[in-house]
């Protein structure tokens, strides 16, 4: 995909996320690897809905400015999921409402913050991994992400938001969706005892479509 469509479509995905509400003010920040290595990611203090494809920050394969503004102070979290997961083409990280909320509950399990609550969640996000709070651009928050050693494409930072990597910038951005929409199932449905998918129905999910899921049953 040429560099002008994959600025488009960074602009264009942006803007949607943030129009639903999904990212607020200026929060928020979506990176998409190139074929040479390097990758484009909004600049810093961007807001997702009014992003300039002119303006996007390119940087080379070791996280270096190359053109275009500033890049946002979160690289290093984008940084370290492409380093760990050889099949991310693209990765989305918001400050979406209902994903911080369940970032900050306490009987949450840092391997699987979320049960398997429906197919597309399962099928879409896999397991969710929760990392310890870092301040906004401290590089430990890359370490704790290097520390997953690649098994997660959807991660919670504490108090902060979801970083989510996927194959591409589409496949991305659908499976940050997923996972918020999810995470606010969970909040309705907090106290209620639900019923969650059985270990029988996930194995189906993953035999029918091929998932490779952390070896952490909810």
């Amino acid at each position: 995909m040429s560099d002008t469509k994959l600025r488009e479509d960074i602009c264009r995905f942006g803007r949607s996320l943030f129009e639903r509400g999904l990212t607020p003010g200026s929060s928020g920040n979506i990176s998409v690897r190139l074929d040479d290595g390097g990758w484009l990611v909004t600049p810093t203090n961007a807001s997702l809905g009014f992003l300039d494809p002119a303006k996007m920050s390119r940087l080379d394969g070791n996280g270096r400015l190359v053109s275009g503004d500033a890049p946002t102070k979160e690289v290093p979290l984008h940084t370290a999921l492409y380093q760990t997961r050889a099949s991310a083409g693209a990765v989305v990280h918001l400050h979406s409402t209902h994903s911080v909320a369940l970032s900050m509950l306490p009987e949450i399990d840092p391997r699987a913050a979320l049960p398997a609550m429906t197919a597309y969640y399962v099928m879409k996000c896999g397991q969710t991994a929760l990392v310890p709070y870092y301040r906004p651009g401290d590089p430990a928050v890359a370490d704790a992400i290097r520390g997953l050693a690649g098994k997660y494409s959807s991660v919670l930072l504490a108090n902060h938001g979801p970083v989510v990597s996927g194959d591409t910038l589409e496949a991305a951005v659908f499976a940050t969706e997923e996972l918020e929409e999810t995470a606010k199932l969970y909040l309705l449905l907090r106290g209620l005892n639900p019923r969650y998918l059985s270990p029988e129905q996930l194995a189906d999910l993953t035999r029918t479509f091929g998932l490779v899921l952390p070896d952490h049953p909810h």
